[in-house]
């Protein structure tokens, strides 16, 4: 990754103070080393900050301090202001009973629990490195397109390097949520879950959800039994899409539409509205109808495509599974009744690594952990390191900044990074952020 330098200024102000910066010098335990005190002036010891709270309730549990001569074990309640206790009605909770220690930057006023017992306070704001603070504001404050894109250079390679990794895996996790419930929604059938996320993905992003659609209203089960036939799964394609609904020209699509009034009279079919496809400002390989076509041509040339997924690791081996030939109509039109120059309609390598990425490593990942095979989970990420980083806009502004993805694996990182820790601004829990705000060089008029 090439690094680069920018400057930046920054006058900040205590007044901005973000009540997640507290939490991140009370996780961190990140205070001067002189004697802590309570707003009493008793002694106080971190023996343990707790474990972090994400839903509701206290902030942190299970933490041990020591306050004076006594070990206390409990929850731990943060704020801005001491009398945001009150303004967030904790007093009238009992969930905040069990309050051991009310940690804020300003102590306003005294406190007390449900049950009128006075909350030890322990006021922040003199015990902890200013440049703490300065380096946390000059990040949220930015408004650069990624909140530490004129710094992110100060941050250690490997640490950017060893994000990057985690952030994959994380990508992954989230992927699998989406998956488990499209699986149990399908009755924990593997087969109809991996057609649907497939199909979704032929659309790519303009007709990701007609595709999605389409899935959803023909299931896998009927196209299987007529695998071996590329016309009728055509006719039962393009007839659930709506494509068929008109008199055409053409002797193949007049077909189709014949096969398709007895296939959907046979299933209890019920086609999708024809205006849900988009083709404006796509280029002709990108038509539905020609994605339709090369999907049919997938299910027809594919006996048992995920059992195949699933058990090859290698791009190399995959790969060859999306070389698909459409049926001989497909080779002189893009739309149907409108000819084009005679061509051979298969998907290009762009589309096939898409596909790679967007669904076949989610779908081997999830099934190795749902299945219990590591194997093939390790293979899911192995597959994303093997192909080329993705070109799209996120990934272009990553590179105008100088973070240049070496591989899929990479640039998918990437994606989670800005759109889960950039763009809201989560920087405490982004180890770029961390490393950042933790690094105590304050710069002397520009950083």
């Amino acid at each position: 990754m090439v690094f680069r330098y920018k400057l930046y200024n920054y006058n900040y102000s205590e007044d901005n103070m973000r009540e997640e910066f507290i939490h991140f010098l009370w996780r961190f335990r990140l205070f001067n080393s002189i004697p802590l005190q309570t707003t009493k002036g008793l002694l106080l010891e971190i023996f343990h900050p707790g474990i972090l709270n994400s839903n509701a309730g206290p902030d942190f549990s299970a933490a041990r301090v020591k306050i004076d001569n006594t070990l206390w074990a409990g929850n731990v309640e943060i704020h801005v202001n001491s009398s945001d206790w009150y303004r967030h009605n904790h007093q009238q909770d009992e969930a905040y009973g069990n309050i051991i220690l009310h940690v804020v930057m300003h102590h306003d006023m005294e406190i007390k629990d449900n049950t009128g017992a006075e909350v030890p306070v322990f006021e922040v704001r003199n015990y902890f490195d200013a440049s703490l603070l300065h380096n946390y504001e000059r990040i949220v404050h930015s408004r650069s397109w990624i909140p530490c894109e004129n710094f992110i250079f100060e941050t250690d390679p490997f640490i950017v390097s060893n994000w990057l990794g985690r952030l994959i895996a994380e990508r992954l996790e989230n992927k699998s949520n989406e998956i488990m419930q499209f699986y149990r929604y399908f009755d924990n059938n593997w087969h109809q879950t991996f057609y649907y996320f497939l199909a979704r993905n032929f659309g790519f992003k303009v007709n990701a959800s007609p595709f999605a659609l389409l899935a959803q209203k023909t299931p896998y089960q009927i196209l299987a039994r007529h695998r071996n036939d590329l016309t009728q799964l055509e006719a039962i394609l393009f007839g659930q899409a709506g494509f068929l609904n008109k008199d055409f020209k053409d002797a193949y699509p007049t077909l189709l539409k014949k096969e398709y009034a007895f296939l959907q009279h046979k299933y209890s079919l019920e086609p999708l509205d024809s205006s849900l496809w988009k083709f404006g400002r796509l280029r002709p390989p990108n038509f539905p109808t020609l994605r339709i076509a090369q999907f049919a041509a997938l299910i027809h040339q594919s006996d048992s495509l995920f059992d195949k997924i699933t058990t090859r690791g290698n791009v190399a081996d995959i790969k060859p599974l999306f070389k698909l030939k459409c049926s001989p109509y497909w080779t002189t039109h893009y739309t149907f009744d409108k000819p084009s120059h005679s061509r051979e309609k298969k998907p290009g390598d762009s589309a096939i690594e898409n596909i790679l990425i967007n669904t076949i490593a989610p779908l081997k990942f999830v099934f190795g952990k749902e299945s219990m095979k590591p194997e093939i989970r390790e293979q899911a990420i192995n597959l994303l390191t093997l192909l080329p980083p993705e070109k799209n806009t996120i990934i272009t502004n990553w590179e105008k900044i100088g973070i240049k993805p070496v591989n899929a694996a990479e640039s998918q990182a990437l994606l989670e990074l800005k759109k889960y820790y950039c763009t809201p601004k989560k920087c405490l829990q982004c180890a770029i952020g961390h490393n950042l705000i933790r690094n105590n060089r304050k710069a002397s008029g520009s950083v």
